[in-house]
């Protein structure tokens, strides 16, 4: 038997959170234990989870961000798997049923994801090409953004004994950075099914925080590039695909007006343009 922890960050999101906790409890396959990272929320949240849900293991800390309360919950949890759910998203009650006959069916695998509907401002939100799910050795997918949602994975903990937890320096794009860790060495399992429930268009979501997005994809593509983890062909297109942020990315600099990233990547730029030149 699979003994599953969720682990649910949050911050100021307690008109949120109540539809994800309900999400899990709702579930076919009962969970072990629900951990709720309130990272230094300042409304109700708190209370609501002492009044409503006493069975859920409350943990709170300073505001640290989104990757410190993901990885204060894997710390603390106590199965041999995880799941995330990020608190303004929620499942289809057949989510960790149909996962853990998958990985059952599966065994080799240690994480598996699902498919998902989007939606933004009560509508369903047609998703593009770029964001296609699929599963197997999927880290040149990988490369261009993030196609793997957290609110949809469950891991193998012991996954996280070798990889590592979550960049904690990465004030967004952190998700991008563990998946190219992980799919740079494994396989991953995927489930053509839309059990996960994404729910966008609100002010405190990560990408209208932070201008400028590929400014944190470059940082992982730099970190994973000097790991060593990557075979001659991941490397190659690893380095394609950091030359092409970073050039987009200085051009955006270039007509917008300089920021404190431009001079470290202008060097960058320079160093893998002739690393690529030398190669050829």
């Amino acid at each position: 038997m699979y003994k599953i922890s969720v682990i649910i960050p949050t911050y100021n999101r307690a008109s949120l959170l109540k539809r994800a906790v309900d999400a899990v409890l709702a579930q076919t396959y009962p969970v072990n234990e629900i951990i709720v990272v309130d990272d230094g929320s300042t409304d109700e949240t708190e209370k609501l989870v002492e009044r409503e849900y006493p069975q859920v293991k409350y943990l709170r800390q300073e505001n640290k961000g989104v990757s410190a309360a993901r990885n204060e919950g894997i710390k603390n949890s106590t199965s041999n798997w995880l799941c995330l759910l990020d608190s303004d998203d929620s499942w289809q009650a057949n989510k960790l049923e149909n996962q853990v006959i998958a990985l059952t069916e599966n065994p080799d695998y240690l994480i598996c994801h699902t498919n998902e509907t989007w939606f933004r401002n009560g509508k369903i939100l047609n998703q593009g090409k770029k964001h296609k799910k699929m599963g197997g050795h999927i880290f040149q997918h990988c490369l261009p953004l993030c196609v793997i949602s957290p609110s949809s994975v469950m891991i193998k903990k012991t996954l996280f004994n070798e990889i590592g937890l979550f960049d904690e320096t990465l004030a967004a794009c952190e998700d991008y950075d563990m998946w190219l860790r992980i799919c740079c060495q494994y396989p991953v399992l995927f489930i053509d099914e839309a059990l996960t429930n994404k729910y966008g268009g609100h002010d405190d979501q990560l990408s209208r925080q932070h201008w400028g997005m590929d400014r944190f994809r470059i940082i992982a593509l730099e970190k994973i590039i000097k790991s060593k983890h990557l075979n001659k062909e991941d490397l190659k297109a690893a380095k394609d695909m950091l030359l092409h942020k970073l050039t987009l990315f200085l051009k955006g600099a270039e007509k917008h007006g300089k920021n404190e990233y431009s001079d470290k990547f202008e060097t960058l730029l320079a160093h893998y343009s002739n690393q690529t030149a030398e190669h050829y």
